[in-house]
């Protein structure tokens, strides 16, 4: 097995040594044996466990539910359905993420509507609907 410094892990998985010391304190990797100098040693398992979360961030996942992955990736009692259930609230969470995007550019789009493009910034319809108590209700 080969034995990969946290500079080669690095390169191999196409992150920062920083995002790996970072992944190891939030519990994301293991902490790797160290030799007698106190150089850290990773094996190519140590790649493929970065790109899982790589590919779970793009996913949405936070670091958090990573960790919660990766947990029940090696409880010999979960089931796929344990996962399933996470990815559907992964999706109910993304779902009202875009319902409330969706409200914002609504909001934006009658602010921007309402500017005429024309005059001082403080009489700006749109400053003025973020800085009055009225106009944050109003949209």
């Amino acid at each position: 097995m080969k034995i990969l410094t946290i500079g080669q892990l690095g390169k191999k998985a196409q992150v920062n040594v920083e995002t790996i010391r970072y992944y190891e304190r939030r519990g994301l990797m293991p902490e790797p044996p160290r030799s007698e100098s106190g150089y850290r040693h990773y094996t190519e398992d140590s790649i493929a466990r970065i790109q899982f979360i790589k590919r779970a961030k793009e996913l949405g996942f936070s670091l958090k539910e990573i960790l919660d992955l990766l947990s029940l990736r090696v409880d010999p009692d979960t089931t796929c359905a344990d996962v399933k259930r996470m990815a559907e609230v992964k999706i109910a969470d993304i779902e009202e993420k875009i319902c409330a995007l969706q409200r914002i550019k609504e909001a934006l789009t009658k602010l921007r509507a309402e500017c005429k493009g024309r005059g001082p910034a403080g009489k700006c319809p749109i400053l003025e609907a973020l800085y009055t108590k009225e106009g944050r209700s109003q949209y």
